[in-house]
């Protein structure tokens, strides 16, 4: 069974790669590379969305993924621009996963600058922090009680204020300094730098590339041919 899943920032190539073997992966996804897809002599028949272009191009349309879908291709999104089609497109099919898809589908995120980034176009790693990885982030500051509900407000208010191509908590919390109490701030800024503290898109990148392994797993059982002795 064909895969093909568009990656870029959010996940290192070789790390999706171990998470599901076999799979075609190709750079973020943009207008007509599905289309393009659905061309070849042995179109895929699952489709992964993680990372997306959509200033630099034209981003991937709704139509062009119902077009897919309506060949019976499944497509599945987490993480970025996938996060966001699969919200609008799960009544028709996409498969959504993770916890920034569930916060669109949910209406507590509807800003595409939640997800947005820019990224170094040769390596695709990222060269500022989406937003939704610094709200997910501060939730689980926020149970640990490494930051106050206050402080947390104060945090996220100054992140949103960047334009996301400067946004990074690091710049954030620089706009802090001399507004939030400065013991709060250090506490608040390791904490941000440790490994404690989650990366939601790279983790539902992780989420969708398992679910995508054990469907295709579930598919191969069910599709194997019944022995008799």
């Amino acid at each position: 069974m064909r895969t093909v899943v568009f990656v870029g920032p959010s996940l290192p190539l070789e790390e999706a790669r171990a998470h599901l073997p076999g799979a075609e992966f190709l750079p973020p996804i943009e207008r007509g590379d599905i289309d393009t897809l659905m061309t070849q002599q042995q179109p895929p028949q699952r489709i992964g969305i993680i990372d997306g272009k959509f200033l630099q191009s034209f981003s991937i349309s709704p139509k062009e993924i119902l077009r897919a879908m309506d060949r019976g291709v499944r497509v599945y999104g987490s993480s970025s621009m996938g996060a966001l089609r699969a919200a609008e497109l799960d009544v028709y099919g996409m498969t959504g996963a993770g916890t920034v898809y569930a916060m669109y589908a949910s209406g507590a995120l509807e800003d595409d600058d939640e997800v947005a980034i820019t990224f170094d176009s040769e390596s695709l790693r990222p060269v500022c922090e989406p937003m939704v990885n610094i709200r997910v982030a501060m939730d689980a500051a926020l149970r640990r009680r490494v930051v106050s509900k206050g402080n947390a407000e104060l945090f996220l208010k100054t992140a949103k204020s960047l334009y996301f191509p400067h946004r990074t908590s690091a710049a954030a919390l620089h706009r802090l300094k001399g507004v939030m109490p400065e013991p709060d701030r250090q506490r608040l800024a390791n904490y941000l730098r440790s490994p404690e503290a989650p990366d939601a898109k790279r983790d539902d990148a992780i989420t969708l590339l398992t679910r995508m392994r054990q469907d295709g797993e579930t598919h191969e059982a069910m599709s194997a041919p019944e022995v008799a002795v």
